[in-house]
């Protein structure tokens, strides 16, 4: 067998096609740069509206993430709330929406809005089936559904940063942004299903505000996506300028309407960023007061400041021959005790015995007690004041989640005890 002795020489690869050459230069340039000239923006915007289009995985991922969200509200983990926004489906079809005002085209626009609401009904359906479920465990402490149903300035500057970088990094890039579209997702979905769990479990105060806190973030989010868009220089068609105007006009009303409706209150605020105490007080033991009408020389008003204390009255009836009553008043003595609850981290303090809520105090906060108490349903609650930024909070706790620092009375239910002494004549 003899072998060749020419040289083998490759033969060369065939040329590509000149239209595959110029969309590859097309794309690197798009990486590098927005184009200028009508052409290539039309292919651009056509490319990305391509690429922005829904499919099935939104409303597969949106199922799951809504119930995982529900189950962390249900749980009050933020791990289970944080598994739920990771899970999300990726949020190019927002960008969609934005490219299709910015196209002015009608047909486009409805398509997107629809697949959003689907995508946010699916996960309003996981968490009003979580609100169901936790009407069975109530009474609960639940501070993420009320954190996550008001409007916060992080929660503003994440939106900012998420919203901004989204669209910026979809029109430069052909890779999915995961990373911005889980801050546009955190912003948005959490509410919605904060809100629905408000609704399904009765909560007071997180239904509908979770819903209005999402809209005031969908137009907020919305109006920084279209000026990126504008900053990018991407020119909008005659009709885009006209859908433009009006989505920014609406965007700024909503804003300008629903920003306060959202804003945590004072005592709210106080609740979420105060943390348990370095070092708590040293408590006074005492004992309780128990009134002897023989051993009182006279009345004394004490100079310390307490709130509402319930007054201890003795009606002394003297012989027929004098007609003057005598009243003395004494200031209860306060039992103090600490916020001891053995699931949510707190407890929640309401206005009168299972009534409605006022905020959450956590473990570890000091509260005082006058002996007070009332049995609703076969719990027992007990009339307590919290200090909250130097001001006293009234409001009933469930007697469970109290531990005393000073000897207590038993715990039963009774009016203010009034003591009357009737010397004999």
């Amino acid at each position: 067998m003899s072998l060749s002795e020419d040289p083998i020489i490759p033969t060369e690869p065939p040329s590509p096609p000149r239209e595959n050459v110029r969309n590859r230069r097309r794309r690197a340039t798009r990486r590098s740069s927005i184009p200028t000239d009508a052409e290539g923006q039309a292919t651009l915007i056509s490319d990305l509206s391509r690429r922005a289009y829904p499919s099935f995985e939104l409303f597969v991922f949106s199922l799951v993430c809504g119930a995982i969200l529900g189950l962390g509200f249900l749980l009050d983990s933020q791990t289970v709330l944080l598994l739920g926004i990771l899970v999300a489906p990726l949020m190019t079809p927002w960008v969609g929406l934005l490219l299709a005002i910015l196209t002015g085209s009608p047909r486009f626009l409805f398509e997107m809005l629809m697949a959003l609401l689907i995508s946010g009904a699916l996960v309003f359906m996981g968490g009003l089936l979580a609100g169901f479920a936790a009407r069975l465990f109530m009474p609960m402490t639940l501070p993420n559904v009320f954190i996550h149903s008001r409007l916060w300035i992080p929660a503003l500057v994440v939106l900012a940063i998420g919203a901004a970088t989204l669209v910026a990094s979809f029109a430069h890039s052909e890779n999915k942004p995961f990373l911005p579209s889980i801050l546009v997702a955190y912003v948005f979905y959490l509410p919605i299903s904060a809100g629905a769990f408000g609704l399904g479990s009765g909560l007071e105060g997180v239904w509908p505000q979770g819903l209005l806190v999402f809209v005031a973030h969908f137009a907020l989010a919305s109006a920084l996506g279209l000026i990126t868009l504008y900053l990018l220089r991407l020119r909008p068609s005659p009709g885009g300028m006209v859908f433009s105007g009006i989505a920014l006009l609406l965007f700024a009303g909503i804003l300008f309407v629903l920003m306060g409706s959202g804003l945590p209150s004072a005592v709210e605020a106080d609740m979420v960023s105060s943390t348990l105490p370095s070092s708590i007080p040293s408590l006074p033991l005492t004992t309780p007061i128990s009134p002897d009408p023989a051993s009182i020389p006279a009345a004394r008003t004490s100079t310390a400041e307490t709130p509402s204390p319930v007054p201890v009255t003795l009606d002394v009836t003297l012989p027929p021959a004098e007609t003057a009553t005598v009243t003395l008043t004494l200031q209860a003595t306060p039992i103090y005790g600490m916020v001891s609850a053995s699931e949510g981290g707190g407890a929640n303090l309401r206005q009168t015995a299972d009534g409605k809520l006022i905020l959450t105090l956590l473990n570890g906060t000091i509260v005082e007690t006058y002996s007070e108490f009332q049995v609703v349903n076969g719990v027992t609650w007990i009339h307590v004041f919290a200090s909250r930024n130097g001001q006293k909070i009234e409001g009933w706790l469930l007697e469970s989640v109290i531990s005393y620092a000073t000897p207590a009375p038993n715990f039963e239910a009774s009016s203010t005890p009034a003591f009357g002494v009737t010397p004999v004549p």
